[in-house]
Formats: C-alpha cells, sequence, structure tokens
C-alpha cells in the first residue's frame, strides 16, 4: 500500500473519531503533506491577506470551486492544472495555493516554486480548516455562502463547520 493511500486511510480514521479540530487531526496533517514548501495557517493567511497583494489560488477542480471558495481566489485546478495561465502573475507575488485540506495545493505549489515563483505557500488546512475557523467563503456570484464542496464523505468528516455538498 502505497504512503499515500496509507496517510489517507489514518486520516479517515482520525477525523471520524476525534473531529477536524483535535491533536490528531493535526497530526494527521503532518503525516499526509510532504512540508516541502512553505506552510501558512488560516490566521496569518488573513492576516497577510490583509495587508498586501495576495493572490489565493485554489487547487481544486472546478465542481468544487463552484460551489465555494475564498473571495477573489483563482482557480487553478489539480487535475489539469497549466502553468501557461500563470504568466501573468509576477514571479515574486505573494500566493497562497488551497485546496480541501493541503494535498492537492501542496503539489500544485512545488510546481510553482520548480517554475521560479519565489513567495509561495500552501494554506495548512485548506479550505475545511478556513471554514471551520469561521472565516468568509463566497459562491460563484461572490455572494457569502455556508456551503463547502466535502469531496466525498470521508473527507467531510473533517469539516466540522457548514453546509457539505458533494458531487
Amino acid at each position: 500500500m502505497s504512503k499515500t493511500a496509507i496517510s489517507w486511510l489514518f486520516f479517515v480514521a482520525i477525523c471520524t473519531t476525534l473531529g477536524a479540530q483535535s491533536k490528531a487531526y493535526t497530526t494527521m496533517l503532518q503525516t499526509l503533506l510532504s512540508h516541502t514548501v512553505p506552510e501558512i495557517s488560516v490566521t496569518q493567511a488573513v492576516k497577510q491577506a490583509q495587508s498586501t497583494g495576495t493572490y489565493f489560488m485554489d487547487a481544486r477542480e472546478t465542481k468544487e470551486f463552484n460551489v465555494s471558495h475564498i473571495k477573489g481566489a483563482i482557480s487553478v485546478g489539480y487535475d489539469h492544472f497549466d502553468l501557461k495561465n500563470w504568466s501573468k502573475i509576477p514571479k515574486n507575488a505573494p500566493i497562497i495555493v488551497y485546496c480541501s485540506v493541503g494535498y492537492r495545493s501542496e503539489k500544485v505549489a512545488e510546481k510553482l516554486i520548480k517554475a521560479g515563483y519565489t513567495n509561495v505557500k500552501n494554506l495548512y488546512g485548506g479550505i475545511f480548516e478556513w471554514v471551520n475557523q469561521n472565516n468568509t467563503i463566497v459562491d460563484n456570484q461572490g455572494k457569502p455562502t455556508q456551503k463547502v464542496h466535502a469531496f466525498d464523505k470521508n473527507w467531510g468528516i473533517c469539516l466540522q463547520k457548514g453546509i457539505k455538498v458533494y458531487g
């Protein structure tokens, strides 16, 4: 069994029994993520976004982004991520990449760093942690929403707040 599969099973078991806000959730993220890019907490990301022209990049797929996302975020996807779409963003711009919990965004952030972007961070805990800490998300019309695409019922267990949407 691969490291990713083992980490995922560990993640589901922890979230099921202990909930997303536990020490076990933090332990799971430490195991699931490779920590190959700088990470930023939700609290730090909120502060940074208030003081700089930060780009939020959503590494979830379109159907997830369409349910809700961080206000102003750009959908970049994971399965179809393409560096060609980044040509207008300066290489030194502050960029925070996020997904559901941080795994897919970490992989996208690695590609950005390899391409020469110098100020890239992965949002630790992803949009789930963003919502769990009572931060606003918006729908495709830019209106605040409580709906969050929870990926599937296993991952959705770690989303403690908001309205879970599947499919």
